[in-house]
């Protein structure tokens, strides 16, 4: 039977995403190309590009759907404190069933862990740091550009990446466990924690 020319019907978004998380893994992130990936799914790179900006998009996965969990799950904790709060939409945003986790560890890997992302990284973190810091602005009566809003924007993506880091680096650690208690610390300024 002849194969039809073209995107196959099973190809998605999350498709090349698994496969490229993958062959990142196994090759490295600079060691593939887009061409591997497009390859290893079965398309071509014009294909790939509808999914996907670039590379560095694919190892970021869907990042407006990720903005958009937070945004929801931090609306969801308006009538609480703002730091109790901010550590329910950060905690609840990051809830992810069991079976994507390797994939997650994968991708938090990659991001942490590459020279070549992290300039794009940045710019994922600036957009993270601005949804927390406009939540904060509309909950405080400010602007997000004020610097209360910024800093607590600072503050929460510092404490959503060291327990991101210390996550990927330990397999008995849990994620949910590790940033309950990173803003559980924030939150108290960090009152009673004995060094370790």
């Amino acid at each position: 039977m002849a194969s039809s020319a073209g995107r196959p019907p099973s190809t998605t978004r999350e498709e090349i995403e698994r496969v490229a998380l993958a062959l990142f893994a196994e090759r490295g992130f600079e060691a593939t190309t887009v061409d591997d990936i497009a390859a290893a799914v079965g398309v071509g790179r014009r294909t790939l590009f509808r999914y996907f900006e670039s590379k560095n998009d694919i190892a970021w996965g869907d990042f407006d759907w990720v903005m958009g969990r937070l945004r929801e799950a931090l609306a969801e904790g308006d009538g609480r404190p703002l730091m109790e709060a901010l550590r329910h939409g950060v905690v609840e945003s990051n809830r992810y069933p069991p079976d994507q986790e390797d994939g997650l560890r994968t991708r938090m890997t990659l991001i942490t862990g590459t020279a070549a992302l992290q300039a794009h990284s940045a710019l994922r973190y600036a957009e993270w740091r601005a949804v927390v810091a406009e939540w904060a602005a509309a909950r405080r009566g400010e602007a997000p550009d004020d610097l209360t809003p910024r800093v607590i924007g600072y503050a929460a993506l510092g404490s959503a990446m060291a327990s991101f880091e210390r996550w990927v680096a330990s397999e008995d650690e849990d994620l949910i466990g590790l940033l309950d208690a990173a803003f559980v610390a924030l939150a108290s300024g960090f009152a009673g924690a004995a060094d370790r």
